[in-house]
């Protein structure tokens, strides 16, 4: 099995909803990009349930999945569903002690799902919430995985700087990091990647990007 981040996972499933003409990128695209970084020659192991991606309809040998590929084409936007599954993955992840979101945080926010790709994935192989979650606690754990922080001084994004890590302008919006670096990987908010690293920055001017009016609903 090989291990890959979330990012990986999130560019597959980026790539999933580009290959259907999605606009918006739905939780089923989301749970098959986690399969895919998980997957070696098209199957999952995961727990005692071999999942086999050309059932699912994936074509694991086209080039798109090749490492280093980026996506390409038509911005997708992260559905509302989407963001809610990063945000409870998040909280998972600080229960578990993380300071990152991990693939088997992801997957455990998917449990209670019971219609779409889960649902039927619970059908076929007669998964219970509980022994998906034992599932997704028995893959190896990450080394890129940090423990979380206890305590100490927060980024303090109220600086005269024009540019902020995910996690400063995270505070400032006082969204999630890996909520923010959801809308960086969708298009939504503008980042710019330091040259010859992977690290990234945001604009001060460009945190507004991601928040609209909020209009009243009709009485």
């Amino acid at each position: 099995m090989k291990l890959q981040d979330t990012d990986s996972a999130a560019s597959y499933a980026i790539q999933l909803a580009r290959l259907k003409g999605l606009a918006e990128l739905g939780p089923d695209q989301l749970l098959l990009g986690c399969l895919l970084a998980l997957s070696r020659f098209g199957v999952v192991q995961l727990g005692p349930w071999t999942i086999d991606l050309e059932e699912l309809g994936i074509d694991w040998l086209r080039a798109e999945w090749l490492p280093g590929i980026k996506p390409e084409g038509p911005k997708v936007a992260y559905s509302e569903e989407v963001v809610t599954i990063f945000d409870c993955a998040a909280r998972i992840a600080r229960v578990d002690g993380c300071a990152e979101i991990a693939l088997e945080h992801l997957l455990v926010a998917f449990a209670s799902e019971d219609t779409g790709l889960m649902g039927e994935l619970k059908r076929r192989f007669g998964i219970r919430s509980e022994s998906w979650r034992a599932a997704a606690a028995s893959l190896p754990r990450p080394l890129w995985t940090a423990p979380a922080a206890s305590g100490g001084a927060k980024p303090d994004p109220a600086t005269g700087r024009d540019y902020f890590t995910p996690e400063e302008a995270a505070e400032a919006l006082g969204i999630h990091v890996q909520t923010l670096r959801a809308y960086v990987r969708s298009g939504k908010m503008p980042a710019l990647r330091l040259a010859g690293e992977r690290s990234i920055r945001i604009r001060r001017a460009d945190l507004d990007k991601v928040l609209e009016p909020l209009v009243p609903e009709k009485p």
